[in-house]
């Protein structure tokens, strides 16, 4: 079933005649090409779908799917330092003289090109969910660099690219701390059993709770010395559960059982259909979610 585990959150102002196809011709400029014996790595936009490869994008209701596929050479250190000091080892005793640092820096530079066509490859995809008609571009990706890889690239593709990080009128860190503490949470929203805690005068200083009743004594005697929550697990709806970090990215986001096995039922039995169903879905499903988790932390700040 089509649906992100991660979502790194950007406001998407989309030019005006924003398509698929406009988004499809200029994304085939730039197509996934294997990495070359003697390149580390390259990166390019592949089919999100199997069961559409000959698609860039993959479109349902207004929604976009996309995917960038990056390949990298794996070339432990480990295996380039070994072939170093061999290499180094015989011009000393065949040249009886010293191997310097300036000299060893070149000779590392001509084992990884020797090295190169040898080793094993990597592949990893990033997939972005494209929201033009409600302004948001989702990526998949548990960390801020992976999403900023994948826009610079689409931003190379289109020529240009509006997006920024949502961002809300209220601290994130200090809302959570403050439904741990027991406030009344916004409806349809409940804690689940998992937090983190940190002190943001003291670095380092970090608990993280894990099965375990949050509305307790214990977590609220030390959000008493200072400490505030940085991540919270979260359910929405009794529909999605989330954590919510202080920087606003969503992470294990997943369907609760029930739910799935609702909109499983009725999804189509044809492949390429069903991923248009899905699509579709996921798309609503994020257009539901992300107005209601923003008026939970008190509404968007809008820079100028």
């Amino acid at each position: 079933m089509l649906w992100f585990r991660n979502a790194i959150v950007y406001r998407f102002e989309p030019t005006p005649g924003f398509t698929p196809e406009h988004l499809s011709e200029a994304l085939s400029e730039h197509p996934f090409t294997p990495c070359g014996s003697q390149e580390l790595s390259r990166s390019g936009w592949s089919a999100p779908v199997s069961e559409a490869d000959e698609m860039l994008v993959f479109s349902s209701n207004g929604f976009m799917l996309i995917n960038l596929l990056q390949e990298e050479r794996i070339l432990p250190g480990s295996v380039v330092r070994e072939a170093l000091d061999e290499r180094v080892a015989l011009i000393e005793a065949e040249q009886s003289r010293k191997v310097y640092r300036k000299e060893k820096l070149q000779l590392k530079d001509e084992v990884i090109l020797d090295l190169l066509p040898r080793s094993f490859t990597r592949r990893r995809r990033t997939y972005a969910l494209l929201m033009p008609q409600q302004g948001w571009l989702l990526v998949d990706a548990s960390s801020h660099k992976r999403a900023e890889d994948l826009l610079n690239q689409l931003r190379q593709a289109l020529g240009s690219l509006k997006v920024q990080l949502v961002q809300t009128q209220v601290q994130s860190d200090k809302v959570m701390t403050a439904w741990v503490q027991g406030e009344t949470m916004p409806q349809g929203w409940a804690l689940e059993d998992e937090c983190e805690l940190r002190d943001p005068m003291t670095e380092g200083s970090k608990i993280s709770v894990k099965g375990q009743e949050l509305l307790c004594d214990e977590i609220a005697a030390h959000i008493s010395t200072g400490m505030l929550v940085k991540r919270l697990a979260l359910e929405w709806q009794q529909q999605i559960r989330l954590v919510l970090h202080e920087d606003l990215s969503l992470h294990r986001l997943r369907l609760c059982d029930e739910y799935r096995d609702q909109l499983e039922a009725d999804t189509p039995e044809e492949a390429l259909a069903a991923r248009d169903t899905e699509l579709a879905r996921m798309g609503l499903e994020y257009a539901r979610l992300l107005p209601e988790l923003i008026a939970a932390l008190g509404g968007e700040h809008v820079q100028r």
